[in-house]
């Protein structure tokens, strides 16, 4: 044997070594294989659910239609759902605010058959049946175009034209039909379009019946279809398919002072809001549903909106009618009775509007900018009157502007002393009716704060004579010791370390009293105030001092009432509502049987003793009732019940279109009757005028309050909430 040989021989020998202990490793452990063989089975299987998946996200969601479609060409059946007239609203003595007034409709119903002419044609018949006062300011260029070219004639003599050009692409493709169809579009010139009214209103009926999709029913006109036209569209049936008369509605709103509070709704076109879309979709509404857009109309939306009904439409297998089956009877909405008495209501605003006027009329209100007064049921929180006055002061134009009573914002005043003294109670720096000297007080640099009787000596008041004379430098005393710096003697540095915690503290009381905050109100859209940050660079220790005597935030109208409210509760806050109950839909113009009663929520607790509570009663009694030349509430006295209150002046600077510089007050005021078993709280906001101070000029917000007071013990139907 050759030296060669062996050697071959020798690495074939090594070679079949190498690759019997390979294969003798790998019968050793062959679970190595198993993992690698479960994982490639598991991912075809991943890959197959996806695919399927996929297909079912095509069919279901992307191409619903198609398939339902197909569905029913070779027989099936649709759901069709269709919304219910909506509920009423009334106000406390049952008059009508809001109805729903039926009114006939022509219905269109699209079947898979329907081509462009034929609805052509419809449109045609039927444009001369129906009076054409129908509204056609949304029909575009472009639908006039559809309803031009929809006409077979019109459509095979503008295709003729079209060049083999003109119906290839750029890169020599053929284009599609939709894409021809544009083309097609281009070529309608103008000329073509100069339609008469009777064409107008066909394109018009065209263009609803265009926009229907197969197997729906549309509402294609609505309004005064006669009976006579009604007729002559049941004798042409057979010239008008998928046309019938059915029913619609409208909605009516009376035109009054609680108008503005109704809001509006959608069209059956437009549909739910894009933003409201899929919340209204989970809860069972279809895209077209006619919805609240604001306020009683869309706060009170689920008890309005009434039920569906629900049918379902079988089809043969030609794609036409066999039957139909009720599986839902629709019901129409409940109604709304409101806390309002229209009457009552009218009675505010001309009072508010009276008082407006004399202030103007006396030389107070060449700046003002409005007048505002809230009234509510202390022990419920019903709202019984919301009258507001907005004033440009530039050219002394005076309109009604009932929504800012809860959506405009103002500066209290003194109206919150009673706050104040509630969180220094809660800070621990004050105790019940203690006294405190009011004096003018000064810091190093800074000019003289005074009362608004001057810099007269320094006198000692209790916590109940601070609110019946209003003293501004003593709630200032009580913000300065919660600020840990209290005043000791004139040209003292202001120690605002604290002023974050400070701001809290007096927030936080103001809120549980409503201010500041939501007051829950069931009408949506209600502002909380402007409340700056406590860090913001303008929340300096100074407006602190400030804020302790009203002159910092803003507040609502209706915050000034709940505050009020919560007083004569005694501390409990409970949330203002306007609708007093829910009634199942009645058919004589009336509310037909209750179903839910609106009862009282209480939002919050006062964190105060009442002993301290005592103590703030005294204190508004007297503002009213107390004797001495300083007592700022006396003209209230004159009311026909007892009030307990508190004024506020709160004073701003506005600049003139000169540069020059005018100070403005606002004259407030919060109250509640009976002093001894409150039933009504009354906020009053009067902004920007000229009085001088609290004992001099106009009394209006006081004239305000005491002639509500009279007004409502007046009349026993303004008590029966």
């Amino acid at each position: 044997m050759s030296v060669n040989k062996r050697k071959n021989d020798k690495r074939n020998k090594v070679g079949q070594s190498k690759k019997t202990n390979k294969e003798t490793k790998v019968l050793k452990d062959p679970t190595k294989l198993i993992p690698k063989r479960i994982n490639l089975l598991f991912f075809v299987i991943f890959v197959l659910f996806m695919i399927l998946i996929g297909k079912l996200f095509h069919m279901q969601v992307l191409n619903s239609h198609f398939y339902a479609e197909k569905s029913i060409s070779a027989g099936g059946d649709v759901q069709i759902i269709e919304g219910a007239p909506r509920g009423n609203i009334y106000d406390a003595s049952g008059k009508a605010l809001a109805t729903t007034i039926p009114v006939q409709a022509v219905e269109f119903t699209r079947s898979q058959n329907a081509t462009a002419d034929e609805m052509y044609q419809v449109a045609n018949k039927l444009a001369t049946i129906l009076s054409n006062d129908i509204d056609v300011a949304d029909l575009t260029t472009r639908d006039k175009k559809d309803y031009f070219l929809a006409n077979a004639k019109n459509l095979e003599k503008i295709a003729n034209k079209l060049t083999d050009k003109e119906k290839k692409d750029k890169q020599g493709n053929d284009l599609t039909g939709s894409q021809i169809y544009e083309v097609e579009l281009s070529k309608v010139k103008d000329s073509d379009l100069n339609f008469t009214a009777e064409q107008t209103f066909a394109a018009k009926l065209f263009k609803e019946m265009n926009s229907t999709s197969t197997f729906n029913t549309t509402k294609i006109a609505t309004g005064s279809i006669t009976a006579e036209q009604q007729a002559t569209i049941a004798e042409q049936e057979g010239d008008l398919p998928g046309i019938t008369v059915g029913t619609s509605w409208d909605r009516s709103y009376a035109q009054n002072s609680l108008t503005p509070l109704m809001g509006t709704i959608t069209s059956q076109k437009s549909g739910i809001p894009a933003e409201d879309l899929d919340a209204y979709l989970k809860k069972g509404y279809q895209r077209n549903d006619r919805v609240g857009t604001g306020l009683l109309e869309k706060g009170y939306e689920s008890e309005l909106q009434g039920t569906h009904s629900i049918s379902k439409v079988k089809f043969d297998k030609n794609g036409d009618v066999s039957g139909t089956k009720t599986i839902q009877k629709g019901k129409r909405g409940d109604d709304l009775k409101l806390t309002i008495n229209l009457d009552f209501q009218n009675a505010v605003n001309d009072l508010v509007k009276t008082q407006l006027d004399q202030l103007i009329a006396q030389g107070y209100g060449q700046y003002n900018r409005g007048a505002y007064a809230v009234v509510l049921n202390v022990k419920t929180g019903a709202v019984l009157a919301l009258s507001g006055y907005n004033r440009d002061p530039n050219t002394g134009v005076i309109t009604d502007n009932t929504l800012g009573t809860f959506q405009s914002v103002f500066t209290p005043g003194s109206v919150v002393k009673m706050g104040t003294l509630t969180a220094a109670w809660n800070a621990g720096v004050i105790s019940g009716n203690d006294t405190l000297t009011a004096q003018s007080i000064q810091f190093k640099g800074s000019p003289p704060i005074n009362d608004w009787w001057g810099d007269a000596s320094p006198m000692a008041l209790t916590a109940v004579e601070a609110l019946q004379y209003s003293s501004n430098t003593y709630m200032m005393q009580l913000a300065m010791r919660m600020l840990g710096a209290p005043y000791t003697a004139a040209g003292q540095y202001l120690n605002d370390s604290n002023r974050v915690k400070v701001y809290e503290q007096l927030r936080s009381a103001f809120a549980s009293y409503g201010l500041g905050t939501s007051t829950g109100f069931d009408i949506p859209g209600e502002s909380t105030g402007f409340i700056p940050s406590a860090k913001s660079k303008d929340a300096s220790g100074v407006n602190v001092l400030y804020e302790s005597f009203g002159q910092y935030d803003n507040y609502t109208p209706l915050q000034l009432a709940v505050y009020a409210a919560t007083l004569g509760n005694n501390g409990t806050r409970l949330a203002p509502h306007i609708v007093q109950g829910i009634y199942e839909g009645g058919n004589d113009g009336q509310p037909g049987t209750l179903i839910k009663n609106i009862t009282p929520k209480i939002m919050d607790k006062v964190n105060i003793t009442p002993d301290n509570m005592d103590v703030l009663h005294q204190g508004m009694y007297a503002v009213v009732h107390g004797a001495g030349g300083l007592t700022t509430g006396k003209p209230m006295s004159a009311a026909t019940v007892s009030i307990s209150g508190k004024t506020g002046t709160s004073e701003s600077t506005k600049i003139l279109g000169d540069g020059s510089q005018v100070i403005v007050t606002a004259n407030n005021a919060v109250a509640f009757a009976p002093s001894d078993n409150p039933e009504i709280a009354i906020g009053v906001v009067l902004p920007d005028n000229t009085e001088s101070n609290a004992s001099s000029g106009t009394k209006a917000n006081q004239s305000i309050v005491t002639g509500i007071t009279d007004l409502y013990y007046s009349n026993e139907a303004f008590r029966t909430n």
